[in-house]
């Protein structure tokens, strides 16, 4: 079968201030066939995004450049086409879902605008617009879809960003996909919802799909082939069960003996909470539906009691829009009302002094947003210890960033970059040192791994750990991710609709959950627990 996406030899490189061009893909050859869903599978810097921006040529040009090579689409070199047929290729046959949804979503445009705007013009015009951006939203699981219709990107959680990308993705029925991560801020429930979303779409379209991601077991369970890249090149291609049960590369068998640290073993005795909050409320005013004219509330948090112990890290686990964020943001006072919230007993103010800020630090879900991109990596990490010791001096700050920085498994050549020039993985490294550098006593980590390959991954965890015990670290740890949640929580509280349904000890939690939702979700994740009399839905 004649090929629908055919890539030969490709050399993609990037301009540097230095002079010297960094080369990002190094020569490679791979090829979609029309239906066929092909994985591309690597750790971050790797090359896989570079890859999948250069088929809709979305890169930084001229910063970026072809060196050499071809794209060819349906017989057709996309590199050499005019700019109004590059045009008519991203509108109507390649659609992409990006990695990083709220670097992509427009911040002052509604989401139902927003996908209304994917649609056919034809479509706009026959006046049954709302229903069709509904279904679009329902189909990929925003809850109450007609009624999100005039929230505003910043109003959705990050999974519900990530699925509003999807639902504009797909509402041209494209001939070929190209999936950068499209799960990473999804919970487990949802993307095996979405997974199947994509593959029952793909069967009725006849669409081929390329997924990039660090996930092995999402890529197993979704598509026909996978290509392993390493360092800017395909190092191993084939059929999955060809290159997961005889791997030729030392970096697959890495990749696929690759696995997270034992269950975290109990804390031992704790003292008492250095950080809690009692019968938290927050709920949003969205703004003013366009269609109805009404004006619609979301409640994030109802009545949620949290307590975090000196030492402990506690998970807070739940599916996208559970509360999980507004929970962290209620207690580093960035969000929420006049609820109590104590940090070693004193009730904090609703406008934290700089005493206070810097002993509460926090590691956002999307560090793309979270970090300056006026700011080096240097000057950001260096940042924190200049607002909260004006009294070290510019060279000790440079090597305390330089020490940091290594610490999170990045080089002190990174320090002169800016946050567009890093993977996905290396931001989030940037931003776990600049939060670790100012020593504070608690850390808030909203899904620190989401944008990590299993290989880092690996190491970042291991790198939490001895953080925690060398510095008595206390951590709240937000995460979809049960996998994370058990490699490092003490306790787990399970959210689902903004209250907490469940707090266990994290040994206890995997093994006996109380609630049919907390078994849901350890099914969704594959690691169910043994069945149990103490089964029962949240109230």
């Amino acid at each position: 079968m004649t090929a629908l996406l055919d890539i030969q030899d490709l050399h993609v490189g990037f301009n540097r201030p230095d002079g010297a061009p960094l080369e990002a893909v190094r020569g490679i050859n791979l090829a979609i066939r029309p239906g066929e869903s092909l994985a591309v599978v690597g750790e971050s810097g790797s090359g896989k995004s570079v890859t999948a921006l250069s088929v809709l040529r979305l890169l930084p040009y001229p910063t970026a450049f072809h060196a050499h090579g071809r794209i060819v689409f349906e017989g057709r070199d996309v590199l050499s086409m005019s700019d109004p047929d590059l045009r008519t290729l991203r509108r109507s046959d390649i659609s992409i879902i990006f990695q990083e949804p709220s670097a992509s979503l427009n911040p002052l445009k509604t989401i139902g605008d927003q996908v209304a705007e994917a649609l056919d013009p034809a479509m706009r015009e026959a006046g049954d617009l709302r229903s069709a951006v509904a279904e679009l939203l329902e189909q990929v699981q925003i809850d109450r879809a007609g009624q999100r219709l005039g929230a505003f990107p910043y109003e959705l959680s990050g999974g519900e960003q990530q699925r509003v990308m999807i639902a504009i993705a797909m509402a041209m029925r494209p001939k070929l996909l190209l999936a950068d991560e499209p799960t990473t801020a999804l919970d487990v429930t949802t993307e095996a919802n979405i997974m199947s979303l994509l593959k029952t779409l793909q069967r009725d379209t006849g669409m081929a799909i390329m997924l990039i991601t660090h996930d092995l077991r999402l890529a197993e369970d979704a598509c026909d082939r996978v290509c392993v890249m390493h360092a800017g090149k395909i190092v191993e291609t084939g059929p999955f069960e060809t290159v997961l049960d005889t791997p030729r590369e030392a970096y697959t068998r890495e990749l696929v003996a690759s696995a997270l640290p034992e269950p975290r073993a109990p804390a031992e005795t704790l003292s008492e909470p250095i950080l809690a909050g009692d019968q938290l409320e927050l709920s949003y005013s969205l703004s003013r539906n366009p269609f109805s004219g009404k004006r619609d509330r979301i409640t994030a948090l109802d009545h949620v009691s949290v307590e975090l112990r000196r030492g402990e890290t506690l998970g807070v686990v739940g599916e996208s829009g559970a509360g999980k964020t507004s929970l962290a943001m209620t207690l580093l006072r960035l969000a929420g009302t006049d609820n109590d919230v104590l940090l070693d007993g004193e009730r904090l103010p609703r406008k934290l002094p700089r005493r206070l800020r810097r002993r509460l630090q926090v590691v956002f879900q999307d560090p793309f947003r979270s970090l300056s991109p006026r700011l080096t990596v240097g000057d950001i990490v260096e940042e924190g210890v200049q607002s909260h010791f004006p009294q070290i001096r510019a060279e000790e700050r440079r090597e305390r960033a330089a020490s940091i920085l290594g610490e999170v498994g990045l080089g002190e050549d990174l320090m002169r970059c800016y946050p567009h020039e890093l993977s996905g993985g290396q931001r989030q490294r940037v931003a776990i040192a600049r939060a670790v550098i100012v020593d504070p006593d608690v850390l808030i980590l909203d899904e620190p791994t989401s944008a990590l390959d299993r290989t880092v991954e690996r190491g970042l965890l291991d790198l939490l750990i001895k953080l925690q015990a060398r510095r008595g670290l206390t951590y709240l740890l937000i995460s979809h991710d049960l996998r994370i949640i058990r490699a490092l929580s003490h306790r787990v509280a399970v959210m689902h609709r903004g209250r907490i349904v469940e707090t266990q000890s994290a040994s206890d939690l995997f093994e006996a959950p109380r609630q049919a939702y907390t078994r849901a979700l350890l099914t969704a994740a594959g690691l169910a627990a043994r069945p149990t009399n103490l089964e029962r839905e949240p109230s």
